[in-house]
């Protein structure tokens, strides 16, 4: 097909609501004549190099060169959103002048210069947060000549090997069961709800749950306050409510070396909206949590933060005894992790919720994010992944499928349609009642789980781009695989898109170690749901 008539075609597609997939479009456009090879040097913030090769053809009226511009700004926007780094350079041949067009304006795209930032500059926001905490120039944008370029114009002054050893020690992990003595607090820490577990020299003592709606907060005092009272009320469930060896948090954001650094999530939305605060110094006090939990632990406690998704990898490689997998959360939204074969965890955002998965939908994508019918994510304004999996993306392919499965769920204010919030949170009912359709084997409701399983199919296949795991198994935990009938629907789904990829729900039946085990045994809980509250306590205590 014509380089032309190929553009015009998927510009067709999209327009008519079709969808049209990152790595689909990347082997298209990589096959078309007037494409011009271009390769990402990306450098980490631990000073490693990373290299990812483009293929952009050249365009023929604005249409299509708003088309291509799309596609290269997603292709950046999700190595930094995977990855993030320190600078990001280009090599390709100069007779380009369409990559030469792209490259000089993104700056201005991502908004490098600006001091606040929407869209695809939340990349940016994250990245340079992440330079700053480790000494380093802020990010930046840069063209390479050759395959030596990345060496030869870095400016980072800080040593990489001084960073690397920064970052690097307190996510090592060790999938040795550790030593559970003493009382150990597990905290996971989600978008609706906070679980929370204790154990007493191996025992698990107390499990609990709390629903809350962090994005709502309009200060970190109103995020940071329900997760200490939850770690004091879980306390008082034994006699003198004594204070903690450890405490382990599964947290949904970016973590590095036990540091909450990210701050572009919806979970602190109401923040970012408060117009009475700036909101870099106040979400420097969710950074402080560490601290904070300090106040209900002896002297010198160990207390260690991960990212949600890390932390559902560490949980599956202690309970399989397994170095090397790679793990999903699915619940509010969708949470990614990695264990390497060393045993470590690596040190990038992995934010593969946020990533641009689908350049067409286009009528869904001209929604205002805060509409359920949305492709975009509401942190970002992008068409992201996180309205492609997780519960957003149940709500909205539910819609398209079958409007009548959300009967009595929404809320329709002028032209803006949401699953309520007030007076009562109907959010995690709305999703547990889809389930249950589906488990009843209602076909629209199924159909949901499905094209759920096959996005993540397509989120395998763009991840594993970014990330090379070489890993074809995925673990899965949160509440999309607490029933087993819709876990099969995902997995069913995935199978048709990407089959090169197992999914894996660890459950009740599959549990191994003494504390998962005594999880599965507890009436009214699950290990989907709870297991990484229990692995938390695991992480609190392993080895450094």
């Amino acid at each position: 097909m014509p380089d032309r008539t190929a553009l015009s075609d998927l510009i067709r597609r999209a327009a008519e609501g079709e969808p049209l997939w990152m790595p689909d479009l990347r082997e298209m456009f990589s096959a078309l004549p007037s494409s011009a090879p271009v390769v990402f040097h990306l450098r980490l913030i631990t000073g490693e190099w990373t290299r990812h090769a483009y293929a952009l053809p050249r365009w023929g009226n604005a249409e299509e060169k708003r088309f291509v511009q799309e596609f290269f700004y997603a292709c950046v926007y999700n190595l930094l959103s995977a990855c993030s780094g320190r600078e990001l350079i280009f090599e390709y041949d100069p007779e380009a002048d369409h990559v030469t067009e792209l490259i000089s304006d993104l700056d201005r795209v991502f908004q490098v210069h600006e001091p606040q930032r929407r869209g695809y500059g939340k990349v940016i926001s994250i990245a340079n947060r992440l330079c700053t905490a480790f000494g380093l120039p802020p990010f930046a944008f840069r063209i390479g000549t050759g395959p030596a370029a990345p060496a030869a114009v870095s400016s980072a002054s800080t040593d990489p090997d001084a960073v690397s050893a920064a970052v690097s020690p307190p996510d090592s992990t060790s999938t040795q069961l550790p030593d559970l003595s003493g009382v150990i607090c597990g905290i996971d820490i989600g978008g609706t709800d906070i679980k929370t577990v204790l154990a007493e020299d191996g025992r698990l003592v107390a499990v609990t749950e709390y629903d809350w709606n962090p994005a709502v907060s309009p200060t970190a005092e109103g995020i940071l306050q329900p997760i200490l009272e939850q770690v004091d009320r879980i306390r008082a469930r034994l006699p003198g409510k004594p204070l903690l060896r450890a405490v382990g948090v599964s947290f949904p954001d970016v973590v590095i070396g036990d540091r909450i650094l990210g701050g572009e999530t919806p979970k602190t939305d109401g923040m970012r909206r408060n117009p009475d605060l700036d909101y870099n110094l106040e979400f420097k006090k969710i950074g402080m949590l560490r601290e904070r939990l300090q106040e209900h632990c002896l002297p010198g406690a160990q207390i260690r933060i991960a990212n949600d998704g890390n932390m559902a990898a560490f949980t599956a490689a202690v309970e399989f005894g397994q170095k090397g997998l790679f793990a999903h959360t699915l619940g509010t939204d969708l949470g990614s992790g990695w264990v390497l074969p060393d045993g470590s965890i690596p040190q990038m955002p992995l934010e593969l919720y946020d990533l641009i998965l689908d350049l067409g939908s286009r009528p869904s994508a001209a929604l205002p994010p805060e509409d359920l019918r949305s492709t975009r994510n509401a942190n970002s304004g992008l068409p992201g992944a996180r309205r492609y999996l997780g519960q957003s993306a149940a709500f909205r392919l539910a819609w398209e499928r079958d409007p009548s499965l959300l009967d009595g769920f929404t809320d329709q204010t002028a032209s803006l349609l949401t699953v309520r919030t007030a007076p009562e949170d109907l959010r995690k009912p709305c999703l547990a009642h889809l389930m249950d359709l589906a488990g009843q084997k209602n076909q629209a409701a199924a159909d949901v789980f499905r094209r759920v399983g096959l996005h993540l199919g397509v989120l395998s296949r763009e991840a594993d781009f970014l990330l090379r795991t070489g890993l074809c198994q995925r673990y899965l935990y949160g509440r999309f695989t607490r029933n087993r009938s819709c876990f099969e629907l995902i997995r069913e789904g995935c199978t048709a898109c990407a089959p090169e990829y197992e999914l894996l729900a660890p459950d009740d039946d599959t549990a191994r170690t003494p504390l998962m085990r005594q999880l599965a045994a507890l009436p009214g809980y699950t290990v989907a749901q709870f297991g990484q509250a229990v692995g938390a306590v695991c992480y609190a205590v392993s080895s450094a």
